[in-house]
């Protein structure tokens, strides 16, 4: 006996056990295995040969690493990456199974998630960022035979609000927007997301539809219109936001939110009278002429109001003009702000005690400040700043599945295109029970997408949390750095440039949207470009120092001809007319010379004029021109988004292009990959050396132990060297010919590896890959989920995908797909399985 069990010990330490090999595992399902009887054999086999006492890679021994504890939860969490990121074992050394490697990871996560429960809990395996940590080749291909999968559900949750969202239903208490134009399908309409305003800032303006005169700049007049800031956190750099786990509401920000409450009540019952002087509202700005002079700039009294009343006349304001208080007009006034707020109509008891409320705020503080004391605590309500998916009326399934219904279904399924409430045939299907089934999703996804007037902000938000486009006119540019690209270092003219280029790209895609044909291929090669004036400049070519001096000598031959043509014209003049002095020219206002850019060759962007959704309000009440235009790009320099400029800076320093941060977008974006993160004890900072180009400096990460995650971005994203930090095309770079080659390494593909010449080359040949559209296909799963995917999504991602190819590249196809799916429809209120509740 005692033979036996020393043989079945040394069989279980060198992890070749038979039954080891032949266990059924299901992906999620707790790890009941124990440190030494499961990880230390695992160590032994795959680990500690590198990572030993004497000599260990990477300065990390794991020769004495024990159990998971809050000591050394750091390097387990390391031990983690590189297991689930198959970069440990190395790939020349013996492998282990695959339920061997997930059962090992998932029993990290469990233990981190049980040592670190009360110490601020274990997310890393939640984050978006580490979504790709999921095999893509496990989710999109066959299963070994042991991997048994689970019905898939998302977790019971409650979902806080974007910022975006809570500030555009803000918005429709007390601003009229436009309805929908199919003759200018690109203007702003009733439904979009509220827009920032010149400095990139999301605010949220009363009454702009109703200004008619402002004296001063635009600055001037941002700061006198009565405004609210967006209060809501958040913590987004680049990559998906809004998971459920990320995001709650602290005090502070439901103090302010209380601010803003009485503000837009006020507001509601008043109107401009709140911000402004009684002779400020008239529809004859000159009659208070004399009221307006000095320096006013920046001040509520440099604003003239229309009398005409455009915000929305509501239960609030019959409330606040019609004398005494009635229940009547008190419950009215709470329910139409409740639904307005949470988007559903409040239960019984919900108006009830809210009435109550109102009613003692009203008893201590009179009507007016009562009213809006009172009112405004529906702001701060659970479902105003949530929506809930908590299932807590359903019955399980087998596997202890609830699917959502009625309101809870019909808020999932309104969320997933838009910021405002419900519209009337939605709230129609929830109110009379239509909201319970796939069958019921399916029927009113479809009929909303299909609506061009039913606003869809939520698509272009993926899209822009997607390519990560946005984010230029947030990048703080050194001025000499930015003035030696070519652009202009005036003032905020490159800032408000790129807003400009954020709302170009947004139009574009959804240009590319309406067709609807290979949306995915189309985003990266397309050849069009939605373009402003300035995009002349920011499309053009950087000129190399010979280039630059033969222009400067053209302008300078070409002022001298015409000082002597019109010195020539002098003279022949006075020669026709002896004795008479030349005649004095009409005196014409001074216009100021044009400012030639001698360092850019500006590419002629031409095109049928397009109206786009501007970064910024429409002020006053003129409609807004289609100031943009639908243009080619320069043949050969570019080729699709990922070479526009609003991409390009995005992905830029102060200084500089940003070829790790380029790579790493690729590499996880584009390719499925994943990167672990930078230990504390790397210094991850590049050489100052002015003289050297970028790739030049970026030597520093070809050390062995930064290399081996470095070749992984690095090589994607030197190509684009191409272009310059202000997002312009260039041969040069310090004078030499710029080095845009680079090669795509480990992409999962052997078809797509290899060198590249340039960037567009390599994105030409993403675009291809089939690969490439199924991490497309991933990573639309967790915008819409929430959540990244697991193995047992894996039906799920590949129905997605295969109705996706099938349907030509319909983005509405892949939508339905999702959204109809176990993982959208279907929660389970509490995850017995592997990770224990944080």
């Amino acid at each position: 006996m005692n033979k036996i069990t020393s043989l079945l010990a040394l069989m279980l330490s060198l992890s070749v056990l038979p039954v080891a090999i032949a266990e059924t595992y299901s992906p999620g399902q707790k790890v009941n295995k124990n440190f030494t009887q499961f990880a230390k054999p695992f160590f032994t086999t795959h680990c500690v040969a590198c990572h030993d006492e004497t000599e260990p890679e990477g300065n990390l021994s794991l020769h004495n690493l024990g159990p998971v504890d809050e000591v050394n939860a750091g390097t387990w969490q390391a031990v983690w990456a590189q297991v689930t990121l198959k970069e440990m074992p190395p790939k020349d050394e013996d492998q282990p199974k695959v339920v061997e490697r997930l059962q090992f990871s998932d029993w990290i996560v469990g233990e981190l998630s049980r040592v670190m429960r009360d110490k601020g809990g274990f997310h890393a395996h939640l984050d978006p960022n580490k979504g790709n940590f999921v095999d893509h080749d496990l989710l999109f291909g066959k299963l070994p035979d042991n991997i048994k999968l689970t019905p898939t559900s998302s977790p019971a949750r409650i979902w806080r609000v974007t910022p975006q969202e809570h500030i555009t239903r803000l918005n429709e208490l007390i601003n009229s927007e436009p309805e929908f134009n199919p003759s200018k399908p690109g203007l702003r309409t009733h439904g979009d997301s509220v827009p920032t305003n010149h400095g990139g800032e999301l605010k949220l303006y009363f009454g702009t539809d109703r200004i008619i005169r402002w004296q001063g700049g635009t600055v001037a007049y941002a700061t006198a219109v009565k405004s609210v800031p967006v209060v809501l956190s958040s913590a987004r750099d680049h990559g998906l936001e809004n998971y459920p786990d990320f995001y709650t509401v602290n005090s502070a920000e439901s103090t302010q939110i209380l601010g803003i409450a009485a503000d837009i009540i006020r507001y509601m019952a008043d109107g401009p009278l709140s911000i402004a002087k009684p002779y400020q509202i008239t529809d004859d700005p000159r009659s208070i002429a004399d009221k307006m002079k000095g320096d006013i700039r920046g001040l509520p009294t440099s604003l003239v109001y229309s009398t005409k009343v455009m915000r929305p006349l509501t239960p609030v304001y019959d409330l606040m003009h019609e004398e005494g208080v009635t229940d009547e007009r008190l419950r009215a006034a709470v329910d139409y702000l409740f639904e307005a707020l949470t988007f559903r109509p409040p239960s019984k008891k919900e108006s009830n005690e809210y009435l109550t409320v109102v009613k003692q705020s009203i008893e201590k503080l009179g009507k007016k400040n009562g009213a809006v004391l009172g009112l405004s605590s529906i702001f701060l309500d659970r479902d105003a700043l949530f929506r809930p998916e908590l299932v807590e009326n359903g019955k399980p399934d087998q596997q202890g599945r609830v699917m959502l219904q009625d309101w809870e279904l019909g808020l999932a399924v309104n969320h997933t295109l838009r910021y405002i409430k419900p519209d009337k045939e939605l709230r129609k299907a929830i109110v009379e029970g239509r909201m319970r089934s796939k069958a019921d999703v399916k029927r009113e996804i479809e009929r909303m997408l299909a609506d061009d007037s039913i606003r869809k902000p939520r698509i272009l938000r993926f899209f822009r949390e997607y390519f990560d486009y946005d984010s230029g006119g947030y990048i703080c540019k050194d001025s000499k750095a930015l003035a030696d690209t070519g652009v202009s270092n005036r003032g905020t003219s490159h800032y408000r440039a790129m807003f400009d280029a954020t709302a170009s790209t947004d139009r574009l895609i959804e240009l590319i949207l309406q067709e609807d044909r290979d949306v995915f291929k189309q985003l990266l090669t397309t050849d069009k470009v939605v373009a402003t004036r300035s995009d002349n400049v920011y499309f053009g070519k950087r000129r190399s120092k010979e280039e630059v001096a033969a222009s400067v000598a053209a302008a300078k031959k070409a002022a001298a001809e015409a000082a002597k043509k019109k010195a020539a014209e002098l003279e022949a003049w006075k020669k026709a007319n002896p004795g008479k002095k030349p005649p004095k020219s009409k005196k014409q206002k001074k216009r100021r010379q044009p400012n030639v850019n001698h360092k850019v060759s500006q590419v002629k962007l031409e095109g049928p004029k397009i109206y786009a959704r501007v970064s910024r309000r429409s002020f006053g009440n003129g409609s807004m021109k289609p100031e943009r235009i639908l243009a080619k790009v320069p043949e050969g320099q570019r080729l699709g988004i990922l070479s526009h400029p609003s991409w390009l800076v995005s992905h830029s320093d102060a200084m500089d292009n940003h070829a790790i941060l380029r790579g790493r977008w690729i590499r996880e974006r584009l390719l499925g990959g994943g990167i672990p993160d930078v230990p504390i004890t790397v210094d991850a900072m590049l050489p100052d050396e002015p003289q050297n180009t970028l790739r030049d400096r970026m030597r520093v990460t070809k050390k062995t132990y930064c290399w081996t995650c470095h070749q992984k971005m690095d090589p994607l994203g030197l190509p684009f060297e191409m272009y310059n930090h202000a997002g312009l095309y260039r041969e040069l770079e310090l004078n030499k010919p710029v080095n845009t080659t680079g090669e795509i390494i480990d992409s999962g593909d052997p078809t797509l590896d290899g060198k590249v010449a340039n960037a567009v080359e390599m994105i030409r040949k993403i675009a291809e890959s089939k690969r490439a559209e199924q991490v497309f296909v991933r990573h639309a799963f967790r915008f819409w989920m929430g959540r990244n995917e697991t193995l047992n999504d894996a039906p799920v991602l590949q129905d997605a995908y295969h109705v996706y190819k099938d349907s030509g590249g319909s983005m509405k196809a892949m939508l339905v797909s999702l959204l109809t799916s176990d993982a959208f429809l279907y929660r389970t209120r509490k995850n017995p399985a592997l990770f224990e509740e944080n």
